[in-house]
């Protein structure tokens, strides 16, 4: 089974329309460009139990490899746009590894 890693990425933003316009304009280039891609891009979410606060957003990339993710994350490129973030809400982001999804879209089953 093929494992790779993902990017999950939840999101209280207090200023959408900068971080659409900073942040978000330049960072999908930059997630190509080293390996990953996009399974969810969402805003508006709900809790259904934890979480701090009522409408959260929420990312999810996959990459090759944790290698590859933290490459991204460490790069001058990416620390240049982070920037384009301050001010503009509260973020969480972690790295899981685990079985890549399957062109079909069906998610294989792991123990957690």
């Amino acid at each position: 089974m093929t494992r790779c890693c993902y990017m999950i990425v939840l999101a209280e933003l207090t200023d959408r329309e900068r971080f659409l316009a900073g942040y978000a304009s330049v960072v999908p280039a930059l997630v190509t460009r080293f390996g990953g891609h996009y399974l969810i891009r969402g805003a508006g979410g709900t809790f259904l139990e934890g979480g701090g606060c009522e409408h959260p957003s929420a990312l999810i990339s996959q990459w090759p490899s944790r290698e590859h993710a933290l490459r991204f994350w460490n790069s001058p490129e990416y620390q240049q746009a982070k920037k384009l973030r301050e001010g503009t809400g509260r973020f969480q982001v972690m790295l899981i590894g685990a079985p890549a999804i399957s062109p079909t879209g069906s998610l294989p089953r792991e123990a957690p």
